[in-house]
């Protein structure tokens, strides 16, 4: 069957894929540990829950405006702003059904074929997909993780020409946890301003973020924000993964754009599920602390216990929920090892290179699962991994 170009390169995301081996060995009877599903393992808050269903018994269950209702994209503008540092109008606010509205619309409202788009390697896989989709050139830039998984400069510069249109940024990354400095959003921040060039900045998980370390937006910097689009949403800080609830903001004619795809595409997010969002963010806050504190001693007993092993190295990841040891030392391919580790110690995790080429040398795990699976793992891990070395 023959296929338009636009999506002939499209590819399942290896999570899925890692996920669905794991639920067939499980279904022969097999205990794994999940640590390859990037998703928080506790309910939805309870708050959020009883919003919701209020809001489907008041009838909230009609079309919204395609941008999403107004009150929702004040909350926004008014939380988003304050957590930035910076003002933001609820007219630059388009809301989602889910996060991922906010990278694939205005890339395909900005990027015309042939344009280049750099973007961070490795990264969320469905960064080069929608590249390729809009019929841009994706160009990948590597993280070092000799820097804490923060761009390399020096061969970002290389990358960007008079054809680049777009830069994307993830910080806390997905897969490998790094937060970006501030030297290094100036930097990137500079060329933009002076190349013209657009900044698409994925920050989903800007909230969790460990050690106190602060998280920067590139759309806080002087002249950013006419040229930034920030992509957010409540999936990973409230663990509403399934409510499919995200937003952009962008400057308005870029939202005026986007909510024109909404308007042509989904139509509109649920009524009902924006409401829970209302209550989300005007709702107490500390549930939010108490869920970070967690996930810092998770990661903080999955650190130690990998570094433990003989032949794997990993950085405590100072945001997101995923850590990215590098495990050059066992001299295997990473699809080989995750397998590996799937197969004969009932863990499954994914391949650094499920999120590009330079993810080639490690794994991304999620430590968004009980201590006692994390203890687990860490034991099936040492075992098959020492049965290698």
């Amino acid at each position: 069957m023959a296929f338009a170009d636009r999506v002939s390169h499209l590819a399942p995301e290896g999570a899925y894929h890692m996920l669905a081996r794991a639920q067939a060995l499980e279904a022969t009877g097999r205990k794994i540990i999940h640590l390859e599903i990037g998703q928080p393992d506790a309910p939805t808050f309870a708050n959020i829950v009883e919003a919701g269903i209020q809001a489907l018994r008041d009838g909230r269950t009609r079309y919204t405006a395609a941008a999403g209702i107004l009150g929702l994209r004040q909350a926004i503008a008014e939380q988003a702003g304050r957590q930035r540092g910076m003002t933001i109008r609820p007219s630059q606010v388009v809301v989602g059904p889910g996060a991922k509205p906010a990278l694939f619309f205005p890339t395909l409202a900005l990027v015309r074929p042939g344009d280049e788009v750099i973007y961070p390697d490795p990264g969320f896989p469905t960064y080069e997909a929608m590249i390729g989709v809009a019929g841009g050139v994706a160009l990948p830039a590597p993280l070092l993780e000799e820097s804490d998984f923060s761009f390399d400069l020096d061969a970002f510069d290389r990358l960007v020409s008079d054809r680049t249109r777009l830069i994307i940024l993830n910080s806390p990354s997905n897969p490998t946890g790094g937060v970006m400095p501030l030297a290094a959003l100036e930097h990137i921040a500079d060329v933009a301003r002076r190349r013209d060039i657009w900044v698409l900045s994925d920050e989903i998980y800007t909230r969790l973020a460990y050690d106190g370390c602060a998280v920067p937006s590139i759309a806080a910097l002087p002249g950013m924000a006419e040229r930034t689009i920030i992509c957010d949403g409540f999936s990973k800080t409230y663990a509403m993964t399934g409510w499919r609830l995200g937003f952009g903001i962008m400057p308005e004619p870029l939202a005026e754009r986007v909510e024109l795809l909404l308007t042509h595409s989904v139509g509109s997010t649920a009524d009902f599920t924006q409401h829970a969002g209302l209550a989300a963010l005007r709702g107490p806050q500390d549930q939010v602390e108490a869920v970070v504190a967690e996930y810092q001693r998770r990661r903080d007993l999955l650190v130690a216990g990998l570094n433990a092993i003989p032949g794997v190295r990993c950085r405590y990841p100072q945001g997101a929920f995923y850590v990215f040891p590098n495990i050059t030392a066992f001299g295997r391919p990473s699809t080989w090892l995750a397998n590996y580790l799937l197969e004969e110690g009932g863990v499954a995790l994914l391949p650094g290179t499920a999120f590009g080429k330079y993810g080639e040398g490690y794994l991304r795990l999620c430590f968004a699962s009980s201590l006692e699976n994390i203890r687990e793992a860490l034991d099936r891990m040492a075992e098959a991994l020492g049965r290698l070395a």
